[in-house]
């Protein structure tokens, strides 16, 4: 049988589940390691095993919001992940997989267009290049971890690849006509 705290957190999540998914947002931006429903699943998860435990919940949507507000500082205190693009041995490979413009730049210079390019990219798909070419996880790790399937992660790395090599170009082309 339900306990009555049990009751009350699946009906509570069942009405404002989107309502939750909007203060995460507020708080947070969806990336690689930050998504607003991962959080929601993780309190409720925590929430569900737990209502046995806990007193009478009288007020469901302040404890609710408060466990909410407890895992986004957790989940802001934790280390980023994406805070690997200064990994020169990953840069220096993406730069010779997009330097095939005449070896116009050294490999410096190439790296710090390269990181402006990245820093420009959509959040999606600046995560996606980071995760894979500088973390080194797999599609499949990806997608265990965020619940995008593997098709639309390896198409939005196509995409971030394609759009990284045209910004690459026009910075070249920019940097061309300056020094002539």
């Amino acid at each position: 049988m339900e306990s009555e705290n049990t009751k009350k957190l699946k009906d509570f999540f069942g009405r404002e589940y989107l309502s939750l998914k909007r203060y995460i947002n507020t708080r947070i931006s969806d990336t690689i390691n930050r998504n607003a429903e991962d959080i929601i699943q993780d309190v409720a998860l925590k929430l569900f095993a737990g209502a046995d435990r806990y007193g009478p919940i009288n007020n469901v949507a302040s404890f609710v919001y408060r466990s909410i507000k407890n895992k986004i500082i957790d989940t802001m205190r934790a280390p980023k992940k994406s805070d690997k693009l200064d990994s020169d041995e990953s840069l220096l490979n993406l730069v010779d997989a997009f330097n095939q413009s005449e070896n116009y730049y050294n490999s410096d210079q190439m790296i710090s267009i390269l990181k402006q390019c990245i820093e420009h990219l959509k959040p999606a798909y600046k995560d996606i290049i980071i995760a894979v070419d500088f973390e080194g996880y797999t599609y499949k790790e990806i997608s265990t971890e965020t619940g995008i399937p593997i098709g639309t992660l390896m198409s939005r790395r196509h995409r971030a690849i394609g759009i990284l090599y045209k910004k690459i170009e026009q910075e070249i082309q920019k940097h061309k006509i300056i020094e002539s």
